[in-house]
């Protein structure tokens, strides 16, 4: 069995967690909106957006400095005929799926447990 085969098991499961979020999501959104609830703005999801990203590209360098770290003083090694050959310094691509994976499971998982519980302050709740 390569590593690939191993990550599409994990990454299947990843994947229905994250449609049961995103329905979970939608559901919430038009509840929201039917009782007339603020929609958030197009600056919340921008910012959100960007804070997605800068931690995509922050977790997949980090990944990448210590797989490379890992493999290169010999605490773990990956069998050459299961690897698909295709690696970042000299951690394999497989490597990687686990923090993709990560990156979408953990946020589906809080949406999945509710997201926030507390509301947001308003600007005048918020003046001491």
């Amino acid at each position: 069995m390569t590593y690939w085969a191993i990550n599409a098991v994990f990454l299947a499961l990843v994947a229905v967690v994250a449609g049961a979020a995103a329905v979970t999501a939608w559901f919430r959104g038009r509840a929201a909106r039917a009782s007339s609830a603020a929609r958030a703005s197009s600056a919340d999801r921008s910012a959100r957006a960007r804070a997605a990203g800068l931690a995509t590209v922050v977790l997949l360098v980090m990944t990448a400095v210590f797989d490379n770290i890992m493999i290169g003083v010999g605490l773990v090694d990956y069998a050459p005929d299961r690897i698909s050959g295709v690696t970042i310094g000299i951690a394999p691509l497989e490597d990687f799926a686990y923090s993709l994976a990560a990156l979408v499971l953990l946020p589906s998982v809080w949406v999945l447990l509710g997201g926030p519980r507390t509301p947001k302050a308003t600007a005048e709740e918020a003046r001491p």
